[in-house]
């Protein structure tokens, strides 16, 4: 982690265009594929330095994902760009049916997730695409909490061939990584950010530097919280997470989408599936998301309170589970 005091702040969308753009220069035959949002998701970043690697389709995900599957077939590593409402929404059959069924190298990359879209309201505010790409049999699913962490996300994609979803969101968010620590990051693994021994906080995303905030103030009620990066949702890191958790006894997810589905699901099938009986349900758990209900227009602090996803929530929720 960082040792700076997390006072520097930026979107994880503002790695995507930089890291194709290097990732171009290394080598990698890479290609973006947007639909009319190349500015906001920063896609246009490659179209500056080579403009015959970049398509805009027009406000077309479905043909966005068809372009991009192409691409694959012709050897080209293609990522999608656009909104994460659309980019999954909209286009969810080319993504099952073109992109996985057939383990092509696409990478679904959208920008502005989750409720931190803010004033775009819960039209754009799309809480359910980790549940949606999770499910897909071949996909990979990756949920940077910065923007050290959001180029690693992008390269790590880039260098294994299949699909790929990456997460990736709309506001500024404090930088929790170095880059030698962003560059540790690894497909199917989970990061200790702090240590701890009463409880267990595994957090994704936006929700990585709530969880941090959360752990400095149950410190001071005397609560010793484990915070954990669940950076790559699937794989997930079983090994890290079961070990924490058998150590402190309790567990909070903390994500900033629908508890259905989404990270918080993922530990609870994981408990539910351990070879003892019972050891591990036994373990208190609490989920931290959005509760079944759409998103609505605010500012990001306004947001974080309406949904429960900030950090006084998830002390509260710690609270309750001693």
């Amino acid at each position: 982690m960082s040792t700076q005091a997390m006072t520097k702040k930026m979107a994880t969308r503002s790695a995507f265009g930089e890291t194709l753009v290097e990732l171009l220069k290394e080598g990698i035959d890479v290609f973006a594929v947007d639909a009319d949002l190349s500015g906001s998701t920063t896609t246009a970043a490659l179209a500056k330095v080579a403009p015959e690697r970049h398509f805009n389709v027009g406000v077309a995900e479905q043909n966005m994902v068809g372009v991009a599957a192409g691409l694959a077939l012709a050897g080209k590593t293609a990522f999608t760009g656009s909104f994460a409402v659309f980019g999954t929404g909209r286009a969810y059959d080319q993504i099952r049916n073109t992109v996985c069924y057939s383990k092509l190298n696409v990478k679904i990359a959208p920008t502005h997730a989750g409720v931190s879209v803010g004033g775009d309201g819960g039209s754009h505010q799309m809480v359910e695409d980790i549940a949606l790409m999770r499910v897909l049999p071949n996909m990979r699913v990756l949920v940077p909490a910065d923007y050290p962490s959001a180029k690693a996300a992008l390269r790590i994609a880039a260098y294994n061939p299949g699909p790929f979803y990456i997460r990736m969101g709309r506001a500024n968010v404090p930088i929790i990584y170095d880059d030698k620590a962003a560059a540790s990051l690894a497909l199917g693994s989970a990061q200790i950010l702090r240590e701890g021994s009463d409880v267990t906080l595994i957090a994704c995303g936006v929700e990585v530097d709530q969880a941090l905030q959360a752990a400095e103030l149950l410190a001071q009620e005397g609560i010793s919280a484990e915070v954990i990066d669940a950076f790559s949702i699937k794989p997930l890191d079983e090994v890290t997470i079961l070990a924490s958790v058998q150590k402190t006894g309790a567990v909070v997810t903390c994500e900033e989408h629908s508890i259905i589905g989404g990270l918080g699901s993922a530990v609870a099938e994981l408990f539910a599936e351990q070879p003892e009986p019972g050891s591990l349900l036994r373990k208190p758990l609490k989920r931290i998301g959005v509760l079944d209900r759409f998103g609505t227009s605010g500012e990001l602090e306004e947001l974080f309170k309406e949904y429960s996803l900030d950090a006084d929530a998830i002390c509260a929720a710690v609270r309750q589970l001693r």
